[in-house]
């Protein structure tokens, strides 16, 4: 009964922290889609609150040549991020981010989409 008891316990406590990073929720460009028009901007929605000094996101082309123009948490919800981008020509690019949430832990990953026309 005791294993039963701190097993439960040690499932609840590990459930807990899990919950205690940014995550990836979702972006659009969707991960790993294929757009047929080139997106200005790339958002990405996370699961808790970010600290936007501490967040960074990267988006490479196929020759690994940066794309991203500038990083902007949104004003109205702080889990979402947006990062506008060069103009995009037909390929594959790889979106990088590093985001720390507002309980300080840190995260990263990462995805591709395309462009094509």
């Amino acid at each position: 009964m005791r294993i039963l008891i701190a097993a439960s316990l040690l499932i609840i406590v590990a459930a807990q922290a899990a919950r205690a990073h940014a995550f990836l929720d979702h972006a659009s460009p969707a991960v790993g889609s294929r757009v047929t028009q080139a997106p200005a901007v790339v958002t990405l929605w996370f699961t808790q609150q970010l600290e936007p000094a501490f967040s960074t996101v990267e988006i490479v082309d196929g020759g690994g040549r940066r794309v991203d123009l500038g990083l902007q948490v949104d004003a109205t919800d702080p889990t979402v991020l947006h990062v506008a981008v060069k103009p995009l020509p037909p390929g594959t690019y790889r979106v990088e981010w590093r985001v720390v949430s507002v309980d300080t832990h840190t995260t990263t990953g990462h995805f591709i989409f395309e462009v094509g026309g």
